[in-house]
C-alpha cells in the first residue's frame, strides 16, 4: 500500500481536512489530485505525493472522495474498475445529500465506507465532523480518527440522521457569519470603528462558544448576563420581538430541504 489516504480533489473541503490529516501522519503517506493544479501546489511543497486519480483508487488505504455531489458520479467513472477490483481499501466520501449506497452504486462494489459531514472550521482543527461508517472494522475506524484528530471534534451518528445534522454543522458556519456580519453593524451603528467592532463581534462569538461548550444550558447562560432593567435584556427582548428563533430554525431547515432534494 504506498498511501494511508488518497485525495480525489483537494478544494476547499477535501485541502483542509488534507492538510489536517498532514498534521497527524507523515506527508509521504499522504496523496492528493486535483483537475486544477494550482490546488495540488501547497501538498507538493508539504511533501505529499501530487498523482493521479487512478494511482489513488488503486493504492491508497483510505480514499478520500472529495468531489461535489453533481460531479461525483461522472468522477468515479475513471476509476472504478479499479476501486471496484479491490477487497483492501475504504472509501470517505463527503458529498451531501449522496448515501452511502449512491457512492457504492457509482464504484460498483461494497468497499467498507466513511461517510463524513464536515464544516470549515476544520482548516483551523475546530471543525465538526458527523460520521457514519458502514462495513468498517474497529481498527480501520481507529485508523481514520486518528489520521484526521487534527480536523477538530468527531461525532458517529446514524446515517438516516446525517443530513439533518449536516444542514446546522455543516452549514451553520455561515449563519454564524452572518450573525457576527449584524453584530458589527450594530456596534458601527453606535459608534464603534469598523475594525474594532469586527473583534469584538468576532472575540464575542469565540468567547461565548467556550462558555457554551464548557457549561451548556444557554438559557441559563442568557439569563447570567442578562440583570433585571439592565442594557442586555433590552436587546434579548428586540431579538425575540423580531423573533430569532424563528429565522435561524427557517434557514437550518431551508439548508436541510436543499439537502434531501439533492438526496439519492
Amino acid at each position: 500500500m504506498n498511501y494511508t489516504l488518497g485525495f480525489i480533489g483537494c478544494g476547499n473541503m477535501g485541502g483542509a481536512l488534507a492538510q489536517a490529516a498532514a498534521k497527524s501522519l507523515p506527508c509521504q503517506e499522504i496523496a492528493v489530485c486535483d483537475f486544477d493544479e494550482n490546488k495540488t501546489q501547497p501538498f507538493k511543497k508539504l511533501g505529499c505525493a501530487v498523482t493521479t486519480a487512478r494511482d489513488i483508487a488503486q493504492n491508497a488505504k483510505f480514499v478520500v472522495l472529495a468531489v461535489k455531489p453533481q460531479a461525483m458520479k461522472n468522477a468515479i467513472e475513471e476509476f472504478s474498475d479499479l476501486l471496484s477490483k479491490r477487497n483492501d481499501a475504504v472509501i470517505i466520501t463527503m458529498a451531501a445529500g449522496l448515501s452511502i449506497r449512491a457512492i457504492r452504486s457509482f464504484i460498483g462494489g461494497e468497499l467498507p465506507t466513511v461517510r463524513i459531514m464536515p464544516n470549515t472550521p476544520v482548516l483551523l482543527g475546530e471543525g465538526m465532523i458527523l460520521y457514519a461508517t458502514d462495513k468498517v472494522s474497529s481498527a480501520q475506524e481507529a485508523l481514520f480518527l486518528s489520521a484526521f484528530s487534527k480536523a477538530g471534534v468527531f461525532d458517529k451518528i446514524e446515517e438516516s440522521a446525517i443530513d439533518a445534522g449536516s444542514a446546522l454543522s455543516g452549514c451553520g458556519p455561515a449563519f454564524v457569519y452572518a450573525f457576527a456580519k449584524a453584530l458589527q453593524a450594530g456596534g458601527e451603528s453606535c459608534g464603534v470603528p469598523k475594525e474594532k467592532a469586527a473583534l469584538y463581534a468576532a472575540q464575542t462569538l469565540r468567547g461565548a462558544a467556550a462558555m457554551l461548550l464548557q457549561f451548556g444550558d444557554p438559557d441559563q447562560l442568557i439569563k447570567n448576563v442578562c440583570s433585571p432593567g439592565g442594557t442586555t435584556i433590552e436587546g434579548i427582548k428586540s431579538l425575540e420581538k423580531d423573533d430569532l428563533n424563528g429565522v435561524t430554525q427557517a434557514a437550518v431547515e431551508a439548508a436541510y430541504k436543499r439537502t434531501l432534494e439533492l438526496k439519492r
